[in-house]
């Protein structure tokens, strides 16, 4: 049974982590720099306009399931954290990915955001995996793969750095609920 976005709402004790829509933009946008995305497959859009065609090209795929881009904020005040994605998810391997905001680096919520959304992908989707690409020099995004069990199965050679993409077992995701 397909969910409506409307009806996807993941949650923690810290965090509230729902399918990307319109009001996220500003938030989103505001966060992207070139520092934070330099690890990441994609550069920064050049303008707010430039974005806007990104997050309306995530809009149908949420839609129909077959690709998901959350947002995540903190539950205390509302506040936009960054964004995590289950992308593929009609795979028997769907790839994980997560960026948190600069300012809030280094207080796990890129850990948790990534641990929720797998749990929820996997009871919801049925996934008995996951993939994880990152970039080979990351390494906090890098010990989130590991710490959920990840193991590196292949590495590429993009246009921006060497990747790794690791291999996450389904029951590794599900003891850390």
């Amino acid at each position: 049974m397909l969910l409506r976005p409307t009806e996807i709402q993941i949650e923690s004790t810290r965090l509230l982590i729902k399918p990307f829509s319109a009001n996220d933009a500003n938030a989103t946008f505001s966060c992207i720099t070139p520092s934070l995305t330099r690890y990441m497959a994609w550069e920064p859009p050049a303008s707010r306009h430039d974005f806007d065609g990104v997050w309306r090209s995530w809009i149908p795929s949420i839609n129909d399931g077959s690709d998901y881009v959350f947002a995540i904020r903190q539950r205390a005040d509302g506040s936009f954290v960054g964004l995590t994605g289950v992308h593929r998810a009609r795979t028997e391997s769907p790839e994980l990915g997560i960026w948190i905001r600069e300012d809030r680096h280094r207080n796990g919520f890129g850990r948790e955001a990534v641990t929720l959304v797998a749990n929820w992908a996997t009871r919801t989707i049925g996934c008995a995996s996951f993939t994880y690409p990152v970039a080979e020099q990351n390494r906090a995004s890098r010990r989130i793969a590991e710490s959920l069990g990840g193991v590196i199965v292949e590495s590429r050679v993009t246009p921006k750095y060497i990747s790794v993409v690791y291999r996450i077992p389904r029951r590794s995701v599900m003891r850390e609920v």
